[in-house]
C-alpha cells in the first residue's frame, strides 16, 4: 500500500456507513490505496431542534467538509447526494457519483406494537416539506411534526412514543441493515422522492486525478442526477423547497416524474420522457411545464 487517502464524513452512523460503501468499492479493484477517515460534525448535525428550511437548508450538512476539501485537510468527502445545493462549487466538483441505492421514501411504525396502521392520536415525523406535502394527501387529517437527527436517534424517538410513525428514506436504512423497520414502501405515484436521493456523491479539489474512483462511478446515476437537479435548479428550488424528482433510465430513455407546488400551495406533477442525452433538457422542460400549468389554474 503506498497511498493513503483522506476520505471526509459526517461522524453519524449513515455517514460513516456511506463512507465505508465507497471505501470498500475503491479497495476491491485498488488494493494499493488505504484510507484514513476524517470525520466532522457539521451544522445541520449541531442544530437538531430546528426544521432545515429553518437555518439555511441543505448546504448546512456539507460546508465543513466543504471547508476541508478546499484547505487541504481531506482529499475526498463523501455526501448524501440529495443533501448537496444544486450549484456545486466550482474550485470543488463532484468526482463520482455511486450506484443508487433505493430511492423511495418509506413507512415506519414502532418496534415491538402490533398496529398495522397509523395511531392518529400522535404525530407522524418528517424532515422535509416535500414529505410532509405528499404524505398529507395520502393520510388526510393526521397530524405532521418535525423531526430531526441521526436514523437511529429518529427511530428512538418513535419507539419511545413520541411519534405514531416516522417517513425516512429506504436508501438510508438499507444502508444500515434497518430494512426490518420498513412497514410501507411508498411508491412513485404516492410520493416522488428528493433529486438524487439514494445517491452518494464524491467529491473532490477540480484539478487532482480521482482515476482511482472510475470502478465507482455509476454513469446512470449521473443521467439520472442531472435530469432531477436541472428540474429543481430550473423552478429555483434548493434544499427547503417542496420540489421532487426521479429519473427512471431504461433502454436508452429516461422517464422523468416531478412535482412542483408554487406559492399559494397547488401541487403539479407530471412526466416527461426523452433520450438519456437530453436528460437536463428534459427536467427544464418539465420543470417549465409545471410551473405554466400552476400558474394557469
Amino acid at each position: 500500500m503506498n497511498r493513503i487517502i483522506r476520505i471526509g464524513s459526517r461522524n453519524g452512523p449513515l455517514a460513516l456507513a456511506q463512507t465505508q460503501i465507497v471505501i470498500d468499492a475503491v479497495k476491491r479493484v485498488r488494493r494499493d490505496i488505504g484510507f484514513e477517515i476524517v470525520t466532522f460534525k457539521t451544522t445541520g448535525d449541531k442544530i437538531s431542534d430546528k426544521s432545515l428550511d429553518a437555518f439555511g437548508g441543505k448546504g448546512v450538512f456539507t460546508e465543513e467538509l466543504e471547508q476541508a476539501l478546499s484547505d487541504g485537510s481531506i482529499d475526498i468527502a463523501v455526501h448524501s447526494y440529495k443533501d448537496m445545493p444544486i450549484d456545486e462549487p466550482y474550485d470543488l466538483p463532484i468526482a463520482a457519483l455511486s450506484v443508487r441505492e433505493a430511492p423511495f421514501d418509506v413507512l415506519v411504525l414502532p418496534k415491538g406494537g402490533s398496529a398495522v396502521d397509523i395511531d392518529r392520536s400522535k404525530p407522524v415525523g418528517s424532515s422535509s416539506l416535500r414529505r410532509t406535502i405528499q404524505f398529507a394527501r395520502l393520510y388526510d387529517g393526521v397530524e405532521i411534526k418535525a423531526v430531526r437527527g441521526n436514523v437511529p436517534a429518529r427511530l428512538s424517538k418513535l419507539d419511545n412514543g413520541e411519534y405514531s410513525a416516522l417517513i425516512l428514506a429506504q436508501a438510508g436504512l438499507n444502508r444500515l441493515s434497518l430494512q426490518d423497520r420498513i412497514s410501507r414502501v411508498f411508491t412513485v405515484d404516492e410520493m416522488i422522492p428528493a433529486a438524487s436521493q439514494g445517491i452518494l456523491a464524491v467529491q473532490g479539489r477540480r484539478g487532482e486525478d480521482y482515476s482511482f474512483l472510475d470502478g465507482f462511478h455509476s454513469r446512470e446515476s449521473e443521467i439520472a442526477s442531472k435530469a432531477e437537479r436541472r428540474f429543481v435548479k430550473t423552478l429555483g428550488g434548493g434544499c427547503a423547497s417542496p420540489v421532487a424528482a426521479y429519473g427512471r433510465i431504461a433502454n436508452n430513455e429516461i422517464l422523468l416524474t416531478g412535482m412542483y407546488v408554487d406559492a399559494c400551495g397547488n401541487i403539479e406533477t407530471g412526466d416527461i420522457g426523452g433520450a438519456i442525452d437530453r436528460s437536463e433538457r428534459l427536467g427544464e422542460t418539465l420543470a417549465e411545464r409545471l410551473r405554466e400549468k400552476a400558474g394557469n389554474r
